[in-house]
């Protein structure tokens, strides 16, 4: 078994965003590229050279654990590349975050189900992947998805996902203004790339924005996601309106 770790934390001195704390432990390793002309300082945990992969797995489940935190007055973004599901993965993933009560957050993943362009798909494994958002101590947002078993099925299924290739979520907590306000114009973002094999929705619960999409094609999936998450960029953090260079290496 390998265990990796990874803590990383950025703090104000002279008016400036800097490192403040850095532990890695292989295989995991972080790298803190320059960023463009106006966003925020960037942290990169590599594991792999492109996109995440689980692999196939007889028995043992790959862990990630990952705890994020907001101080007063910060803002993170936490926007990792997609992770791709092979056939018998077995991966459970749980993501926290806290926030201070004038923390603002943007984050979330995708997933997709194999690579069907080879002719690979999901259809059995396991898959638990858990959301929690915590601002001041109290919860404000949690989701979980289990599968297990029989996925194929539950993939397929009309009420569950569709036959989709696969799913994300984005999660938006702003500070400092009612999340509702941002709902009218991110729903104009997502109908703008909406198409017969990309599906979208958006809302807001109990403080934070939840953007879902189901996507045939993982590619139009991963635009569409970029696109909202740059819209969210300027319009709720302040922030350029495009996404981390990062996302196009």
């Amino acid at each position: 078994m390998t265990e990796g770790r990874a803590e990383i934390g950025f703090g104000q001195s002279s008016g400036r965003t800097q490192l403040a704390h850095l532990y890695q432990r292989d295989p995991l390793r972080v790298l803190f590229p320059t960023p463009a002309a106006g966003d925020p300082a960037i942290a990169v945990i590599v594991t792999a050279s492109a996109a995440e992969k689980v692999y196939r797995s007889t028995e043992s489940i790959t862990t990630i654990a990952q705890a994020l935190s907001v101080g007063a007055g910060a803002r993170l973004e936490f926007l990792p590349p997609e992770t791709i599901l092979f056939d018998g993965a077995r991966l459970l993933r749980e993501t926290v975050a806290e926030l201070a009560p004038d923390g603002a957050f943007l984050g979330g993943d995708i997933v997709v189900f194999g690579r069907r362009a080879r002719g690979e798909c999901f259809t059995y494994g396991f898959l638990r992947e858990v959301w929690k958002v915590r601002r001041a101590g109290e919860l404000v947002w949690g989701d979980a998805l289990h599968l297990e078993g029989d996925i194929a099925h539950e993939i397929d299924d009309p009420a569950c996902f569709d036959g989709s290739a696969a799913f994300a979520t984005m999660i938006l907590s702003p500070a400092g203004r009612d999340p509702r306000s941002l709902l009218d114009a991110a729903r104009a973002v997502q109908r703008i790339a909406a198409s017969t094999a990309l599906r979208a929705g958006l809302t807001a619960v109990a403080g934070p924005v939840i953007a879902r999409w189901l996507a045939a094609d993982a590619a139009s999936l991963r635009g569409a996601y970029a696109e909202l998450a740059s819209h969210f960029r300027c319009e709720a953090l302040g922030l350029p309106r495009r996404v981390p260079r990062l996302w196009y290496v």
